[in-house]
């Protein structure tokens, strides 16, 4: 398709989707949407970390006749709340680390089969092109919500359904790095009448190795991102104490922890980027 077929064809869908929406009424920001914004932007505002040195030690909560209910330090109750923020960030990088390596282990061999150039049998590519796609096609969440069901909550339904939804993204961009490789060196080591896993060995992977490792750390920060969503299903992390802070209306923990998710996504960045730029 040329460049200007695609650009008309996007611009119908972009008419179509507006025009939809127009027709339906569901192009609005609501009845009072700036003062909704300001007031959510006041609650973001104040972030519940603040409480850790200018919180009140006693915070008495009464009842209407003046009633004394019960009396809370502030600073006690958010360094506990920081340390359960602690927990969740370990367990969300656990879910991320865990079910990116498990994925790339289960894509391998799937890319090799994929690979165009690697002559696999046309079944057999075919399977594996199907598998990749159908994988990369279902949303983690999705992955996420049926894995709850099967195996409970807890981490280990976020760490298969990252697996399983990042071996698609995987096994194409292994399949891709493999098909780019120089075919001669390849073609030599299979001329001695080595075996496939010799040939792979010897010839394709010190030739991809460091694209693999690349693509590796490309996934593994998306999947960090993708981790602290999975909480809110209840695979645990700091989805979970999102979801928590969403039902119980603490807007200001919500942005402490929004805050959190942001410093852990831009760090992890930094470091992929630059881990990636010393490889290539």
């Amino acid at each position: 398709m040329s460049l200007r077929r695609f650009a008309l064809v996007y611009l119908l869908l972009l008419a179509a989707c507006l025009g939809s929406l127009v027709a339906q009424g569901d192009l609005s920001l609501g009845r009072s949407p700036w003062e909704n914004l300001s007031r959510t932007l006041g609650d973001f505002a104040q972030p519940s970390f603040l409480d850790l040195w200018f919180g009140p030690e006693r915070l008495e909560y009464r009842s209407e006749d003046g009633t004394l209910l019960r009396v809370e330090d502030r600073r006690a109750v958010e360094a506990n709340f920081l340390w359960a923020v602690g927990r969740g960030v370990w367990v969300t990088l656990q879910i991320a680390t865990l079910g990116s390596l498990l994925a790339a282990l289960l894509a391998l061999p799937l890319a090799l089969l994929a690979a165009r150039n690697l002559r696999a049998p046309r079944w057999a590519q075919r399977v594996a092109r199907a598998v990749l796609d159908a994988t990369r096609a279902v949303h983690t969440l999705v992955f996420g919500l049926l894995l709850v069901g099967i195996v409970g909550l807890g981490p280990m339904a976020g760490i298969l359904a990252i697996a399983l939804h990042s071996l698609g993204s995987y096994g194409k961009l292994f399949a891709e790095s493999i098909e780019s490789l120089d075919m001669a060196a390849v073609e030599a080591v299979r001329a001695t009448g080595a075996t496939p896993l010799q040939v792979f060995g010897r010839a394709v992977l010190p030739q991809v190795a460091p694209q693999f490792v690349g693509h590796h750390l490309y996934v593994w920060e998306f999947n960090i991102r993708d981790s602290t969503v999975l909480g809110l299903i209840g695979a645990g992390g700091l989805g979970l104490l999102i979801s928590e802070a969403v039902s119980l209306f603490q807007w200001s923990r919500l942005a402490t922890l929004l805050i959190v998710v942001i410093a852990l996504v831009v760090s992890f960045d930094a470091l992929s980027r630059r881990l990636r730029e010393a490889l290539l």
